[in-house]
Order: structure tokens, then sequence, then C-alpha cells
């Protein structure tokens, strides 16, 4: 065994009454049906159907073993983001979501790692929530949505926020929840095939283009999903960018900026992973497989087993890449 699986997510099988606490109709919940199945709600409505994988550790390990897993870093779930909703019951599901979280770790510390949930619409209280996390709890970072209402993750608001996750070498994981995002994709039929790499891809582009990275050096932060639609936009990017100033230098350029960013490997196809490798580097791109849903790639690294794959580049993404994030607590 020797992957590494940096995208996975987790739910607790219970959540707290998140509606008495701070009313706002769209709070997710956990139904139960028995001891291994369960229901997420989102506010009356039913979401998606769950089972023990998204809270057993012992049913998680052997899904591992059977694949070749050595390690997991487990995250939230998107639905629970809740960025948009009102920002203490955001804050009281953040500490919630990352007791359950460390607890699943503390099980099997060899075998899992976490990343944690910010309440980022109030930037001081996901500043606090991520110094514990990191500090407290011993998580590689925090996994954050591509918006937080209608405010972009560019915004200077955010600036403190990120800074703090520099300065503790935390890992930002960026990842598009379906209910927020542009309801074209859906009306189309396309949400999860173009609506969430869309997603992505716009709020990178945003961070690239508009200063917010450059503001923010130091940072850690990992795109789901490949990058999204990121790596095809980058050379468009750029042209844009030169066609607002023809003088801007080369290290400046989307392109160059996005050498920053790291991703992970879910991308179902080996081209499409050699082109977020060649945006990104082939140190910043980590296996991710968006276990246990029915998104996930499997087997865990099937992608990685293309012929086009070099074994290089295969044991790098597998686990060489993500040896820094997991041994530098």
């Amino acid at each position: 065994m020797d992957l590494v699986d940096l995208h996975t997510h987790a739910i607790a099988p219970a959540l707290p009454d998140l509606e008495a606490a701070a009313p706002w109709g769209r709070w997710p919940s956990v139904e139960r049906l028995d001891e291994a199945r369960a229901l997420i709600m989102v506010g009356e409505s039913r979401y998606r159907p769950i089972d023990e994988r998204c809270w057993s550790a012992t049913r998680r390990v052997a899904d591992m073993d059977a694949e070749g897993v050595a390690v997991q870093v487990v995250s939230p779930t998107p639905i629970t983001f809740c960025h948009d909703g009102p920002a203490d019951g955001a804050a009281l599901l953040a500490a919630a979501q990352n007791e359950f979280l460390a607890e699943l770790v503390g099980t099997r510390p060899d075998r899992f790692r976490a990343l944690g949930a910010v309440p980022l619409q109030d930037p001081e209280r996901a500043v606090a929530e991520l110094r514990r996390c990191v500090t407290e709890l011993g998580f590689l970072g925090v996994e954050i949505g591509t918006r937080v209402g209608e405010r972009e993750l560019g915004d200077p608001a955010f600036d403190g926020f990120f800074a703090e996750a520099a300065a503790l070498e935390a890992l930002v994981f960026v990842h598009p929840a379906d209910v927020t995002l542009d309801p074209r994709p859906a009306r189309l039929g396309v949400p999860f095939g173009a609506g969430m790499p869309s997603e992505t891809g716009v709020a990178a582009a945003g961070l690239l283009v508009g200063g917010a990275l450059a503001r923010r050096p130091g940072l850690r932060l990992c795109l789901a999903h490949g990058g999204g639609t990121l790596p095809w936009l980058l050379p468009r990017l750029d042209k844009g960018e030169l066609m607002k100033d023809p003088e801007l230098p080369p290290e400046l350029l989307p392109s160059a900026l996005a050498r920053r960013l790291y991703s992970d490997s879910l991308t179902y196809d080996a081209e499409s992973l050699l082109l977020a490798v060649h945006r990104f580097g082939p140190g910043h791109v980590l296996l991710g497989t968006d276990y246990p849903f029915a998104a996930r790639e499997e087997p865990a690294g099937a992608v990685l087993r293309a012929e086009r794959i070099s074994a290089e580049l295969r044991a790098a993404i597998g686990a060489g890449n993500a040896s820094d994030l997991l041994h530098t607590r």
C-alpha cells in the first residue's frame, strides 16, 4: 500500500440543530435510516443518500486496504460549507464537523489526516477556526468553497484568512459546492460534468487575474478535480491580460502564477491529468478520488495506470507529492 488520497469526504452521522441556533431554512442535516445508511437533508428536502463509509473508520480502512491506499485525507462534504448562510450557524457547524473529523482521525492516526471546515463568511471566525484546526487538532489545513455568498475568494476581505493559512503552512483545498453553481448547467442537465469544473476554473481565474494570489505569498492552495477548467483556460487568460497590458512581465501572467497552485488528479482521463501536470508542475498534482461518493475514481489511482503516465510521475502523484504535507506536523 503506497497511495495517499488527498480528496475524500466524510460527514458525521448526526449534525447540530442548526435551524434552532440560526434560522435559515437551508441547513444540512443527517437523517439516520439504520446503522449503515442515512440521508443528507437540506432544509426539508432530500439531498443525497449516504452510508457508513462517510463516518466509519473501520469501513473506510477496509476499502483503503482493498485499493492500496495507505492514507486518506478526509474533508467535509461540500454541502456543509454553507458559506452563504448565517455566520452563527456556519461557525457552529464548522466546529462540530472539526470535532467529528478529529475523532475519526484519532481512531486511526496512521491512516487518516484531515482538512477542516471554517465559517468563511466571517473572516475573523474563520481565522480562529483555522488556527484551532491546525494548532490544536493537528489538521493539514481546511477545505473551502469556490465563493462566499456573492463574494469571490479574491475579495480583500479574505486576505487576512489566507495570510494566516500561509503563516501556518496550512493547505487550503478549494472545492465547488453543487448548490451554489451557476443555474445554467443544471438547466442543461450538466451540473456535474460542466458546472462544477467551470465553477472551479472561474474562481481560480479570478484569483490569478485579480491580483489576489500575488497579494498572498506563501499560500498553498489546491484545486479540486484537476483544477477544473483552469488548465485549458490559462493560455486564453494570458492573452486577455496581455491585451490589457502588453508590457505585463512574464512572471505575472496567469500561467506563471498558476505554478504556485496545486491540484488533485481527479480528471478521469490521462490526457487531462497530463495537462494539469503541465500547467501546475509535476510536483503540484496529488492523488484525489472523491471517495466515497458516486463520482469517485474507482479503484483509487486508476488514471495513473495509463500507459502515458510514466513510472516517475505515477509515484509522485500517487504519494510522493503529498509527503511534505503529511510530515509538516
